[in-house]
């Protein structure tokens, strides 16, 4: 059981840390943990904003209780109601049988099927509506698909608070830092990317929508319901949203290759060496079969150049490059790069399945795509030598070398 946070004035955070949960959402690996966040305002009219996930602390509601003081709690503000925050709802309400319940429509259609009809118990706000509590008052802004439909903010207007619901959360403990007086941003920024990029990445447009109606806001607190309260860097995580959001990227190459026997990732290697000998400072290479796709996924969202590399298989690419390729199309993630190369023993398919991928996905091709028959020879590497040096020259901003450079001791011999 974690102790209890002051956040401002008269407004505490309640945080659990989830070590035993090897998937979220039983999808993504999180061998950090995550945090589930819910907060307290005391005040004439007292309020708890979200709850958390149903089982992950039996002392839950102890817990609010303690920061009540025997003072009654009146109102719930339910800013999202995927279950890992709303599912302590049910024991709220029993506990406490009088609460008003505050959410917009949306939010009213998604409680009666988890909880049942709460007309009596429920208050309806739109965008941009007030409640007072007392000294504090609350504001509501809705912010559809950031990232279910239903989700909305709340900004406490004397402190500047942002309840951002899953907004500007991350993956990973707090480990006993609940805010960042007591980490940093840069801990958690792997983690963050990968939450944004997994969870919220394909509502890119709707996040850009959220920050500019926020824009007019002054806020000195960010308090999501993930990873902890930002206070002294909440400017650089919006910032990050803001690119993320964007599809802004950074000057690195992520490779990414599909290889059965070896022969595919030789040549992932053999392009790798050739870019980092034309100068391109960050070239990250990952085998599709060994990392999860969720890192993967965060990767194409830090990496603004892309080279994809399949083996053939069954006249097609390798089955889990195609499923990193599916969930690519699905998140439609726009202004990357990309180079296609691969490796096939007869008929081939790899490389020509990329192809089609590139097309629908929209990137822009670098080079021509590359595809040779047979095991990682000299002579075969020697062919993806054009593939690499068009990259750098990409990369590095540069016309094309009327002299490409040529293959040396990088080569793996056959």
């Amino acid at each position: 059981m974690q102790t209890q946070v002051s956040i401002a004035q008269d407004i505490y955070m309640i945080s659990v840390n989830d070590r035993r949960t090897a998937l979220f959402e039983n999808l993504w690996p999180i061998p950090h943990g995550v945090s589930y966040n819910s907060y307290v305002i005391l005040d004439e009219h007292c309020a708890l904003l979200d709850t958390i996930e149903f089982g992950s602390d039996g002392s839950y509601l102890d817990r609010v209780e303690a920061i009540l003081e025997d003072r009654p709690l009146e109102y719930l503000i339910v800013n999202h109601m995927e279950p890992d925050h709303s599912g302590e709802i049910g024991s709220v309400l029993k506990r406490y049988p009088n609460i008003k319940v505050i959410g917009n429509a949306l939010t009213k259609k998604m409680l009666d099927a988890y909880f049942g009809d709460l007309t009596a118990n429920f208050q309806e706000v739109r965008h941009g509506d007030t409640l007072s509590l007392g000294t504090h008052t609350l504001q509501f802004f809705l912010t559809p698909w950031v990232h279910w439909p239903e989700t909305m903010v709340t900004y406490e207007q004397s402190t500047k608070v942002l309840f951002s619901a899953d907004a500007f959360g991350t993956f990973g403990t707090t480990d006993g830092a609940a805010t960042d007086a007591d980490t940093d941003l840069s801990v958690y920024v792997e983690d963050m990317r990968r939450y944004y990029s997994n969870i919220v990445g394909k509502y890119g447009n709707m996040v850009q929508k959220a920050l500019a109606k926020l824009s007019g806001l002054e806020i000195t607190t960010l308090c999501p319901l993930h990873g902890p309260v930002w206070r002294r860097q909440a400017g650089e995580v919006i910032a990050l949203y803001d690119k993320w959001s964007k599809g802004e990227a950074d000057d690195a190459v992520m490779i990414v290759y599909a290889s059965m026997y070896n022969n595919t990732a030789h040549m992932a290697d053999y392009i790798a060496s050739c870019l980092k000998r034309r100068g391109v400072a960050d070239v990250r290479v990952y085998d599709v079969s060994k990392t999860h796709m969720s890192y993967l996924i965060s990767e194409m969202w830090r990496c603004r150049y892309v080279m994809l590399g399949s083996c053939a298989y069954n006249g097609d690419m390798f089955p889990a490059m195609e499923q990193l390729c599916s969930a690519m199309t699905h998140y439609g993630l726009k202004n990357r790069d990309l180079a296609i190369f691969g490796s096939c023993s007869f008929g081939g398919g790899g490389v020509r399945a990329l192809k089609k991928f590139a097309e629908t996905v929209g990137w822009n091709i670098v080079g021509e795509p590359t595809e040779v028959t047979g095991r990682a020879t000299r002579e075969n590497l020697e062919k993806f030598l054009p593939l690499a040096n068009a990259m750098a020259d990409h990369v590095l901003k540069v016309a094309p070398k009327q002299e490409p450079l040529a293959c040396k001791t990088c080569c793996r011999k056959g």
